[in-house]
């Protein structure tokens, strides 16, 4: 059947074309400024694509769509071909568009235009078909994973076209991949691999591979994985007030983080099991006395299992006297303002000698200079000074 389309529309194409040629000399040389005008088309794998042939100037000559197998889809008005997903969209002495709707990768390819003019002009139009890539998986995800264990996770995606593009992000911060591309057919596979070294800290971060395509330019696909680390405990006491003292109450919290969740925890003091006290109160991951005393001095422990491991912790307890520790805060301020008086008592002294060093130091100066004059030498200075010295001393003793 397509076949005796073909034939009927070649012996339409080629009735136009003597007709115009006897119509005159004058006219055909007209029609031979015409041209079809075309653009190329990029559609999704699955859109619709729709292919416009335009001329500026026509004489009433007619407008025909051919596939890249060369095969006439219309001829003006006329289909030619039977596909239902190709239609007529507008045809006139101007232009012809059609749509191929329902795309796949097998129209992809070169589209022609043809004028029937004496002789014939064509235009070309390339039909891009854009292959889109499947949801992305992640595989290579062991559940739960351990704490120091080696793990690759692997996404993949296939049928894009062009080759799509694969990120990983942890949480929200992007990290790098190693990246492989395959092609398969017309369309490409590809890979990423994520290595990682699991410690505590990945315990329920998301690690999410994302697809970027051309094709996908609205709504990116992605897929995500929350890792699960188990790790063994570590065990810290934190403890409120500060300086316990007699008849006051105190808690002591046992602060535990594993995963899977050490629970209970175990509280012992002095290496062996608590006091069977009414004061002394145990819930949960909590130690508490209501009123303390100097009986409760010890060293108290918590311990936290799960299957990977042990973790402890310790606090030794003293409790203080509150009547001492007033006694102790009297005798530390007068023991510091009598510190503070030894230091500023030998700061002055220490000021006094050395004004008293440097007057003596410049008294001898100035006796060495006094009989420096006629000496020869240092020594002989010094003597003079001496000699100078003894006869004031007479002189002074004379006036007496």
């Amino acid at each position: 059947m397509n076949l005796n389309c073909h034939l009927i529309f070649s012996l339409y194409t080629i009735y136009g074309i003597l007709s115009k040629v006897m119509a005159s000399k004058g006219k055909v040389r007209g029609a031979s400024g015409q041209h079809p005008l075309v653009q190329n088309v990029t559609v999704t794998e699955g859109g619709t694509a729709n292919l416009t042939c335009r001329v500026e100037y026509n004489d009433n000559t007619s407008l025909q769509w051919s596939n890249p197998a060369q095969q006439t889809l219309f001829f003006g008005d006329k289909k030619a071909l039977r596909d239902n997903r190709i239609e007529l969209v507008r045809a006139s002495w101007s232009e012809l568009t059609i749509s191929i709707s329902d795309v796949t990768l097998s129209d992809e390819g070169m589209y022609t235009c043809s004028l029937f003019t004496m002789p014939v002009r064509t235009a070309k139009a390339y039909l891009t078909v854009l292959g889109v890539p499947e949801r992305p998986e992640i595989d290579g995800l062991t559940k739960p994973a351990k704490e120091g264990d080696y793990i690759t996770l692997t996404c993949m995606t296939q049928g894009s076209k062009p080759a799509a593009d694969l990120r990983w992000f942890r949480n929200e911060k992007e990290v790098k991949g190693a990246k492989e591309v395959n092609a398969s057919g017309k369309t490409f596979t590809v890979r990423s691999s994520l290595q990682l070294h699991v410690d505590r800290n990945d315990d329920g971060v998301a690690y999410t591979c994302r697809v970027d395509h051309v094709a996908l330019a609205q709504a990116p696909q992605q897929a995500t994985e929350v890792l699960e680390v188990h790790y063994a405990p570590h065990v810290e006491i934190i403890h409120s007030p500060a300086v316990p003292q007699e008849g006051q109450y105190l808690k002591l919290e046992c602060v535990s983080k594993g995963n899977p969740s050490p629970d209970p925890v175990m509280w012992t003091k002095d290496g062996t099991d608590l006091p069977d006290l009414d004061r002394v109160i145990v819930e949960g991951r909590e130690l508490t006395f209501t009123s303390l005393n100097k009986t409760d001095n010890g060293t108290y422990r918590c311990d936290a299992t799960n299957h990977l491991g042990t973790s402890s912790a310790q606090y030794v307890l003293y409790v203080y006297d509150p009547n001492a520790l007033g006694q102790h805060s009297t005798d530390h301020a007068l023991i510091g303002g009598v510190v503070a008086v030894v230091v500023f008592v030998t700061l002055c002294l220490i000021i006094v000698l050395g004004r008293y060093l440097a007057r003596h130091k410049g008294t001898y100066l100035t006796n060495e200079a006094k009989g420096a004059d006629d000496a020869p030498d240092a020594d002989t200075a010094i003597i003079n000074a001496e000699g100078n010295h003894a006869h004031a001393e007479e002189k002074k003793e004379y006036f007496i």
